[in-house]
């Protein structure tokens, strides 16, 4: 037995020192693995800070500029056709693409030889129209003066039956002479009856003369007309264009043989959507007169020309969206027509209204601004107008520090390190000190805050516990409660 209980002894202490032998081997594994390890221990993580380019934002008075395309034409526009057909006898020397022509200025003639013939014709009517007026009018005072004496013997042959009348009465007359006496007064009447129409045949006869001679006047005046036609003259000062005339050449009537422009009464005609269109009316609901200005670009050199809004269409236009407008430009110089220009027109101005960069505002219309501690805020605000890269705001951030260009690593609580246009720091904020009172009724308010976030409280308590705070989180706070 005690061989037994001595060998049980040896076997557990064997077996112990074989347990101790291995966990000697793991520690002494573990640290050459842990001593040999490429990756050292990484340090504790630190907040991370982004450097942001901030502007102060500004309330100023702007004018919004619209932009849109049109295209140039001229409001003095005149085809040139000929009235007749007849062969071309002269020109004027400019008569050619691009002419310059004077008002009145003879253009083109057309052989004359037919329409003054015609002239001619109608000059020996109407002669012949005026001669048969005078003899009408002749005429017509001869039945006059015939139908007077017709009436003067029928006024003595019924006196002479009523004296033959009265002596038969008596008793001294017979009945033949009376008898004669009253178809004499009979005769005479119906010779007057004839005489009053003649009369009334010669006024006829001057009507009739009166209206051959109105024809005769017109056909003369037609005829002249067409004379006239023959000499085509410039009714203003321009420039040819489209000329497709030579001497010589037989046109027909109606030929367009060239186009009149005027290069100094241009206008432009664009197009508007229809809130663009509604920002250019007053509270009448009118066209306002704005200022336009066109813009070419010539190989780098732009031509520019200022105008204003003269009108717009009646109609939106067959297929189209939006409203034309038209601008009258009267100082065009190197413009010509056909030419496509950029307009830019300018709206009523915007009185407290904040310009930013594009990059500033999310499709939300939330703009980050810089915060106590510099950290971000978020704020919304209004977009009014987009300008270019440029976007004309209206919100609560007059007098903050707005960051100009987002990304998907910015946002509200981020802590940056601002810095401005020219890459410089900004001017620390303005400190104050507080008094204890002052300091007890912000620290009350913002421990009552229920919507105020507490990582967020935290901070803005830790703040205001140091002697100096800034200024602008002690105005922020008392706008908020009124103190």
């Amino acid at each position: 037995m005690r061989f037994l209980r001595q060998s049980m002894i040896g076997l557990f202490l064997a077996a112990l020192t074989v347990g101790l032998l291995a966990y000697a081997v793991t520690l002494i594994g573990g640290a050459v693995r842990e001593r040999m390890a490429d990756d050292a221990p990484a340090p504790p993580p630190r907040e991370r800070v982004f450097a942001v380019n901030v502007q102060e934002a500004r309330a100023e008075t702007i004018t919004p500029v619209l932009q849109s395309f049109g295209e140039l034409q001229s409001r003095s526009l005149l085809e040139l056709r000929a009235a007749g057909g007849g062969r071309v006898i002269e020109l004027a020397p400019g008569f050619e693409d691009g002419g310059i022509v004077r008002e009145g200025q003879v253009l083109v003639r057309l052989d004359p030889a037919d329409a003054q013939s015609a002239v001619d014709r109608a000059q020996s009517d109407l002669l012949d129209a005026r001669a048969e007026g005078r003899d009408a009018a002749r005429n017509l005072d001869l039945a006059r003066d015939e139908l007077s004496a017709a009436q003067d013997q029928a006024d003595l042959r019924e006196r002479a039956f009523m004296r033959q009348q009265d002596l038969a009465e008596r008793g001294v007359g017979t009945a033949t002479a009376t008898e004669t006496a009253e178809l004499a007064a009979s005769a005479a009447r119906q010779a007057v009856l004839s005489r009053r129409q003649a009369a009334a045949q010669a006024e006829t006869r001057v009507d009739q003369a009166a209206t051959r001679l109105s024809r005769a006047e017109i056909a003369l005046a037609e005829a002249q007309r067409r004379l006239d036609d023959t000499t085509l003259t410039a009714p203003f000062d321009g420039t040819l264009t489209a000329t497709n005339v030579v001497v010589g050449r037989l046109v027909t009537a109606n030929e367009r043989l060239a186009e009149l422009i005027d290069p100094n009464d241009l206008e432009v005609s664009f197009r508007l959507s229809t809130s663009q269109y509604a920002r250019l009316l007053d509270a009448d609901g009118a066209l306002i007169k704005a200022d336009v200005t066109a813009t070419l670009d010539v190989s780098g050199v732009d031509l520019l020309a200022r105008g204003k809004i003269t009108r717009a269409s009646a109609a939106a236009g067959a297929g189209a969206t939006g409203r034309l407008i038209f601008a009258a430009m009267p100082d065009a110089g190197g413009f010509k027509t056909g030419d496509f220009v950029t307009v830019s027109v300018q709206e009523p101005p915007l009185e407290n209204v904040v310009r930013l960069p594009s990059s500033a505002v999310d499709a939300a219309g939330e703009v980050l601004l810089l915060a106590d501690e510099n950290r971000l805020e978020a704020a919304s605000v209004t977009i009014l107008r987009r300008q270019g890269d440029h976007v004309l705001v209206r919100g609560p951030i007059v007098g903050r520090q707005v960051v100009e260009e987002r990304s998907p690593l910015l946002g509200a609580g981020i802590s940056v390190k601002p810095l401005s246009r020219d890459g410089s720091v900004p001017e620390p904020p303005r400190m104050l000190e507080l008094t204890e009172e002052r300091r007890a009724k912000l620290i009350a308010f913002i421990e009552g805050n229920k919507r105020m976030p507490e990582d967020a409280k935290a901070r803005v308590l830790a703040r205001l516990a140091e002697p100096m705070v800034p200024a602008q989180m002690v105005e922020r706070i008392e706008g908020r409660i009124g103190g």
